[in-house]
């Protein structure tokens, strides 16, 4: 009996193998798209399409809105989340609700926001502000989770033995936080080097938007790849930043710490100052998009609110959100699995390997899908499944984040223990696995379904005839300069991101009370 246990313990991790290899096959479509291309230009081809000034350009432009934006989404969600689980700060449930609103507001609908208030606003400066606002929830959620989580017990040695506030934060509490933190920065460096609406709205030029521009004029032209190869490059070394400042360390454990909460601190008399900085905060992140929304509204005619364009549109971009969200989950736990139970230098290869689509702009995604079909699966061409599968290439990461945080905090030895008293291995995930890690399934379905919905790109490409998203439309008019037609659009997206938002805040706060 001992035996065959122990030989189930080991052909375990290789049905995971079996699961989960043809998952990152599957994510390498575009990356072997670009590399074919490239092989098909040779060195002499792609050598005077890289070494020229406008590579440097675009690729300082790149690296300075992730570096910019990144930082700024640490340091501001890191904070936020410190002010809402450890201060003395009011109604600091209530405040954590509000501080991730921002999810509900699409990028481009922040941007579109911003330039019909203040249309000079544009370049780095531009583009960091916007980006900023839109994604430190990124960061603030799982960071307050790990918070949250965190046993005040050893702070509290720390501080008896003579430390101060500074020094404990410094070298208690920040290396706790490591995975959240650069779990949320990895999300945001990601998705900015893909980024396009908003960045095109407010003209800043970076690879994502001369990849666009390359593909429209020349549709697959040897630059465009080139572009988008070294732009996956830029992907590659944050993903292995990533991996080599989380080093190894393990968040599982059985107890839950400390059967007490910790000592809010005091913020007595910078009480006031907080709560008017958090309400600056909400203003510009919240307030200027909504109030220009709300002004192009009352220049909306009758057409625009037309429900037999606004609901048919409504619902396809639901359906596709709902698909892909559920694909995403059921394709990205296997990984997240292996990666964290079974982690070796394989398994954080294979899960490495799914971020890799995301850092290219979904028009690549969407060509290399295209081509793919075309040749080799025709009748997948132009049908839902052909979009879902571009969505589940892009957004996977956002999944596996989730998921990856969720079963790190599940302890392996109740697992153990359950096939210890003779649970098999189906029943012991229904009955102990699943019920520990659903809020991070529900989390990272809501993550995806939030992505898919304001995706503009691949959707344009994919989507089956005759279907629209509320992004697409959203899009088409702006690009014509018509505000009120894109108003009623704005509106649908912002609430259609309403549910998504409080199921991911709502997962990550469960069994919280304060």
């Amino acid at each position: 009996m001992h035996l065959f246990e122990a030989t189930a313990r080991r052909l375990r991790p290789l049905r995971l193998l079996a699961l989960c290899v043809p998952v990152a096959l599957f994510a390498a479509i575009p990356l072997l798209y670009i590399g074919f291309s490239s092989i098909q230009a040779g060195w002499s081809g792609i050598r005077p399409l890289v070494f020229r000034p406008l590579i440097a350009e675009l690729l300082g432009n790149t690296l300075a809105l992730c570096g910019t934006a990144t930082a700024g989404c640490v340091v501001l969600g890191t904070a936020l989340a410190w002010l809402v689980e450890r201060t003395s700060l009011p109604y600091r449930s209530a405040w954590l609700a509000v501080l991730c609103a921002p999810l509900t507001i699409p990028a481009f609908i922040n941007s579109y926001g911003w330039i019909t208030v203040r249309p000079s606003l544009s370049g780095l400066t531009g583009a960091t502000l916007v980006s900023i606002l839109s994604y430190y929830p990124f960061v603030l959620l799982p960071v307050a989770a790990a918070v949250r989580g965190l046993d005040p017990a050893a702070e509290e040695t720390a501080r008896s033995l003579g430390s101060g506030p500074a020094a404990v934060f410094a070298r208690v509490v920040l290396p706790r936080l490591r995975p959240a933190l650069l779990g949320g920065a990895l999300l945001v460096a990601l998705h900015l080097l893909a980024e396009y609406g908003a960045i095109e709205q407010l003209r800043y030029p970076t690879f994502a938007t001369a990849i666009i521009a390359q593909y429209q004029s020349t549709f697959a032209s040897t630059a465009a790849n080139t572009l988008a190869a070294v732009l996956v490059l830029c992907c590659l070394a944050f993903v292995t930043l990533e991996v080599l400042l989380r080093g190894r360390a393990r968040t599982a454990r059985l107890g839950a710490g400390a059967p007490r909460p910790a000592v809010p601190a005091r913020l007595g008399p910078w009480t006031a100052p907080v709560i008017l900085a958090l309400l600056g905060l909400l203003g510009l992140a919240i307030g200027v998009p909504a109030y220009s929304v709300a002004h192009w509204l009352t220049y909306s005619t009758a057409d625009a609110w037309d429900p037999g364009t606004l609901l048919p549109t409504l619902w396809s971009t639901m359906r596709l959100g709902a698909l892909a969200a559920g694909v995403a989950v059921v394709a990205g736990f296997p990984m997240a699995w292996l990666a964290v139970r079974y982690r070796s230098g394989l398994t954080t290869a294979l899960e490495r390997s799914t971020y890799l689509a995301s850092a290219v702009p979904g028009v690549v995604v969407g060509l290399a899908l295209v081509s793919a079909s075309i040749r080799y699966a025709r009748p997948l061409y132009q049908t839902t499944t052909l979009a879902v599968a571009a969505y589940v290439m892009l957004f996977l990461p956002r999944a596996m984040v989730s998921l990856r945080s969720a079963i790190g905090q599940a302890p392996p030895a109740l697992d153990e223990a359950s096939r210890g008293l003779g649970q098999s291995a189906l029943a012991t995930f229904r009955r102990v696995t699943v019920p520990l890690t659903a809020p991070g399934i529900l989390a990272a379905a809501a993550m995806v379904f939030l992505a898919v919905s304001t995706e503009l790109t691949a959707t344009l490409l994919l989507a089956p005839t005759g279907t629209h998203t509320l992004a697409t439309e959203f899009w088409s008019a702006t690009a014509e300069i018509d505000y009120p037609r894109a108003a009623p659009y704005a509106v649908c997206l912002i609430l259609l991101s309403v549910p998504a938002a409080y199921l991911l805040l709502r997962q990550s706060t469960k069994g919280t009370s304060r």
